[in-house]
């Protein structure tokens, strides 16, 4: 599966795992799950890991454009991880369609990430 993810920290730090090309199918899975953790914990903070990870095709970028409007709140910190210059970018390029403080780590720094989130 492209996207897996797991809870952390009694469910208010959620580690997203992402892999492959991203499909609509992909997010029909995850947002449900996402929004149940919503509910239940208010804002999440969020450890996005792009190991692996390729983009998405057309119908799950339109799907991750909605996510994102729909959500605009309910993240509180997003740790992007990964390895590649356009993974980096993206750090920069989401600022504008959330309220969440984003910051960028590569990889080796995954720890420096979940210390960052788990602050208080």
């Amino acid at each position: 599966m492209p996207i897996q993810f797991d809870e952390e920290n009694g469910g208010k730090i959620l580690v997203i795992h992402v892999s492959g090309k991203l499909a609509k199918a992909d997010y029909e899975h995850f947002v449900p799950e996402f929004e149940r953790l919503a509910r239940q914990h208010g804002k999440l903070r969020v450890l996005f890991d792009m190991a692996g990870f390729r983009g998405w095709d057309a119908c799950a970028l339109w799907e991750d454009i909605k996510f994102d409007i729909k959500h605009f709140a309910d993240i509180e910190r997003l740790a992007m991880v990964g390895d590649k210059k356009w993974q980096q970018g993206m750090a920069t390029f989401c600022k504008p369609f959330t309220k969440a403080t984003i910051r960028y780590f590569v990889h080796a720094a995954a720890a420096e990430a979940r210390k960052w989130l788990d602050e208080a």
